[in-house]
């Protein structure tokens, strides 16, 4: 009787928060970042069995982008459904120059790609990356009119030592001071210590550092942006839970890494809006 009631309270709760989720104009967004990824594999090929694979899927009924590496940005965009955008993983805070193995914001738009991902934790664990930088380039990116996905997120301690929000309100204050037109910015929560590592937050983790994020928003920014920027949750989200984190009425999509190499997969998460 217990696990029944249970069901029925999940349920229910699940239910209320779908509604809650009807009542916001929030268009929900996926986006799969392939990261250095040709497709599943390394080759032209690889690339094209993906893209084959989700034209052949269920049509998405939200937005969904694919975070393409440079080099197969042109033959995706060129093959893959329209309804698909292509993203790029990164970009430069400069127009041209002597900005070796860099790629500016004119290149990407000149060829039609006009979403890029910013502050990815690996970009910011991996190589470096400031908030002063990634603020820089937040900037530019929505001076071109592109869309930007502007990342954020905390390591394991930091969650395990309750600073989550002081990890993340520097961050999140870089991409507020760069940002002169919130309906070209998509916040991307990713838990550090929940990319790539199995590990995922609870859906309560989700929704109640979703919630926070906007609460921030709401009060640093103002209520109306809060209400309408769409928050993605970026942290090992797959076809196996996508539909439980999605139930949170601040979690407008997902920002799926591993899981978006499989068009079986990628095609589950997009599928629970």
């Amino acid at each position: 009787r217990n696990q029944i009631r249970k069901k029925k309270k999940k349920v229910k709760m699940q239910a209320t928060r779908q509604s809650m989720r009807m009542m916001s104009s929030r268009v929900p967004i996926v986006g799969g970042n392939w990261k250095m990824n040709a497709g599943n594999g390394t080759t032209k090929a690889t690339v094209m069995d993906l893209v084959n694979g989700l034209n052949g899927a269920a049509e998405p009924k939200c937005e969904v982008f694919l975070g393409v590496p440079y080099l197969y940005l042109e033959s995706v965009k060129a093959s893959i459904k329209p309804i698909f955008q292509v993203a790029a993983q990164n970009m430069y805070k400069e127009t041209k120059g002597a900005y070796t193995g860099e790629i500016s914001g004119e290149m990407l738009t000149d060829m039609g790609v006009n979403t890029v991902i910013i502050g990815h934790s690996e970009r910011r664990d991996i190589f470096g990356e400031t908030d002063e930088l990634l603020g820089a380039k937040i900037a530019k990116a929505i001076d071109l009119g592109m869309t930007v996905v502007a990342c954020c997120g905390e390591h394991k301690e930091e969650r395990e030592s309750g600073k989550t929000m002081d990890v993340l309100i520097p961050q999140l204050q870089a991409i507020a001071d760069n940002t002169n037109d919130w309906s070209k910015l998509v916040i991307a929560y990713e838990p550090v210590w929940a990319i790539g590592t199995g590990l995922t937050a609870t859906p309560q983790q989700a929704q109640e550092t979703h919630a926070e994020i906007r609460s921030w928003l709401a009060a640093k920014v103002s209520p109306a942006v809060a209400d309408a920027v769409r928050i993605q949750y970026g942290g090992s989200a797959n076809d196996k839970n996508a539909a439980d984190l999605a139930a949170g009425p601040d979690i407008d999509g997902f920002l799926v890494g591993g899981a978006s190499l499989d068009a079986k997969k990628f095609s589950a998460v997009y599928s629970v809006f």
